[in-house]
């Protein structure tokens, strides 16, 4: 190459260089605090983004818990659940780990709740099946559902205060050294897959509309994926992305509306079809309260079972496991360093107790970090906190509001049904996904996956099928056996830990190596752990100074620290923002709780 070649090929790679930083340069990184039109903006977009999953935990679980036929009560779940996932979301942003990351209900505990509720005592009275022998109002119908609700209450209590305890106490440290990506990948992996029979149900109802529906979510998430909106007085520059999964369902369900009111859907309950009309809940709407405030136990005292318990243990665990990863994700895509092991355990922690207010107001599942607004922090560019703290603000005002927790009742089977297929389908991708840090052309760990997942599939739909298979003597012990052999993530993700643990492998060939670099990675120009992960109020400032609290492990480590130290980084924040000053997102929170 001549110089003058050479030259030019050096200033075309700098020039890529260049573009390439700017395009993942972030417009706001975790601590900036944007527009006020903006924060709220994006803050319905990630509300948005968990849409679907938080309304379809609902209806999904009011099959196991006799509710198909109950479409107000089930509005009354969904106000719950919304109203909680804020609580919990401010709660994480504010005292947990303190980066920008939405709490909602989760699939992951969806799968042992259901595996719960499929036991014989919980099997649903046949009656309930029927739309026309059920009176929603009478005692008798009250009480088989709640009596249900009640005992998934108790069981999430106890699930959390096992979370809690495994957060607070730092110990999910020492969990993680022993679970690598063949324990990951067939857990979450079979969260999607053993939701298979939902999905295919709901979209059964009418295949044509949840054909529609996945063809719509498919085009807008995948094919016109890379149209950015210009969002007005933001910049002509920074162009924002709505989320493509509801574009999909507000499609699909304005179609079914339209052919509603033509009636070219069937009327007849008894045709092919018929649950694919959007006028078959419209009564629920004008039932519906305008405003509504969930409270703690409005279902009843909860009731604990040693078998609910126990299985809800398997999806706390895995919740868990995925809550670190969400956590590394987040603070890469926030611009904000590695979270310090004292965020994680307060953000683990933090979660625990999420799970137990949604245990106590009952929203039949848990909380945990949602991956899909993590991922949507990658999209906008805008990795600010006060985002997330806005869309907690507006969660829990739409968990006040009845009327629009009724509307999403309305919501017709099939379309439900599409959007299962896509959700469920990309939920175990993600799981298949933590292969990637394994060395997949070992025999060794091909045999490990293979037999973790197959096994997952044949153990659970055997015992279900032969329910009395299972005979120890004990009612308590065979109602545990029951729980968790029928959980298909607990047994692929206890098969995959046991064998990954005790067939011999290096640490690069289990993908352990590859797992704790992509989790670590470079933040070498990001904001200092400290100013990111400090307790808010000035709480960090009062810890440090009580030199035992050094010992506790969800501290911040200014505690850890010497007093002469800790001195000098409390004068040195002091002098970036006076003692007294209050963020505006401390007003904001403050007011709210």
């Amino acid at each position: 190459d001549t110089p003058q070649t050479h030259n030019h090929n050096s200033h075309v790679e700098d020039v890529g260089t260049s573009l390439e930083g700017d395009a993942n340069k972030l417009a706001y990184c975790v601590t900036d605090v944007p527009p006020w039109y903006l924060c709220i903006f994006l803050g319905i977009q990630h509300c948005l983004t968990a849409f679907g999953g938080i309304i379809a935990i609902p209806i999904i679980l009011s099959q196991g818990l006799c509710l198909q036929h109950d479409a107000l009560t089930q509005s009354h779940l969904i106000s719950t659940i919304f109203f909680v996932s804020g609580i919990c979301t401010l709660l994480q942003v504010v005292f947990g780990v303190r980066l920008p990351i939405l709490q909602g209900g989760t699939f992951t505990l969806l799968a042992p709740s259901m595996a719960m509720l499929s036991m014989p005592e919980w099997t649903c009275p046949a009656w309930t099946h029927n739309a026309s022998l059920v009176n929603t109002t009478s005692p008798e119908f009250t009480e088989v559902w709640q009596t249900r609700m009640r005992a998934l209450q108790g069981s999430f209590i106890m699930g959390s205060l096992f979370q809690m305890f495994v957060g607070f106490s730092g110990l999910i440290g020492h969990f993680m050294r022993f679970i690598g990506p063949l324990t990951i990948a067939p857990t979450i992996s079979l969260i999607g897959l053993s939701l298979f029979d939902s999905a295919g149900t709901s979209a059964g109802y009418h295949w044509g509309v949840a054909v529609m529906t996945t063809a719509l979510i498919t085009l807008f998430s995948q094919y016109l994926r890379h149209i950015p909106v210009p969002i007005p007085a933001y910049s002509i520059h920074k162009k924002l992305q709505f989320t493509r999964v509801l574009l999909g369902i507000v499609f699909s369900w304005l179609i079914c509306y339209i052919l509603t009111a033509y009636d070219v859907l069937p009327t007849d309950p008894e045709n092919y079809g018929y649950l694919a009309r959007t006028d078959l809940k419209k009564d629920v709407i004008s039932k519906a309260p305008w405003i509504t405030f969930p409270y703690p136990c409005q279902w009843g005292m909860p009731t604990v079972s040693l078998a609910g318990a126990v299985g809800i243990l398997a999806g706390v665990i895995s919740s868990m496991i995925e809550s670190v990863g969400d956590y590394h994700a987040c603070a890469r895509l926030s611009g904000a360093p590695p979270p310090p092991k004292h965020a994680i355990n307060r953000g683990i922690g933090m979660e625990g107790l999420g799970c137990l207010l949604a245990g106590a107001w009952g929203t039949g599942n848990g909380t945990t970090s949602y991956s899909e607004n993590v991922g949507a922090l990658g999209i906008t560019k805008v990795g600010s906190r006060m985002v997330i703290l806005f869309s907690g603000v507006l969660m829990v005002v739409m968990g006040m509001m009845g009327k629009v927790a009724a509307i999403f009742t309305t919501i017709p089977e099939p379309v439900m049904g599409g959007m299962f297929l896509v959700m469920f389908g990309v939920i175990s991708a993600a799981g298949v996904s933590n292969l990637q840090y394994v060395n997949m052309n070992s025999s060794r760990n091909i045999f490990v996956f293979g037999f973790s997942m197959f096994s997952a599939l044949v153990i659970p739909n055997w015992i279900l099928k032969h329910p009395e298979a299972i005979s120890t003597g004990l009612v308590e012990l065979d109602q545990v056996l029951q729980v968790l052999l029928t959980t298909s993530m607990f047994v692929g993700g206890f098969i995959g830990f046991i064998l990954d643990n005790t067939i011999p492998g290096s640490k690069h060939e289990r993908g352990i190596l590859a797992w704790n670099e992509a989790h670590e990675g470079d933040f070498s120009n990001t904001l200092e752990s400290r100013e990111v992960y400090n307790l808010p109020f000035g709480i960090s400032t009062y810890f440090s100074s009580f030199p035992w609290l050094r010992h506790i492990p969800f501290c911040p480590p200014g505690v850890t620290a010497s007093l002469e130290e800790t001195e000098a980084d409390t004068d040195s924040l002091e002098n970036k923002q006076p003692l007294g000053h209050l963020e505006s997102s401390q007003v904001i929170i403050g007011a709210t709780l």
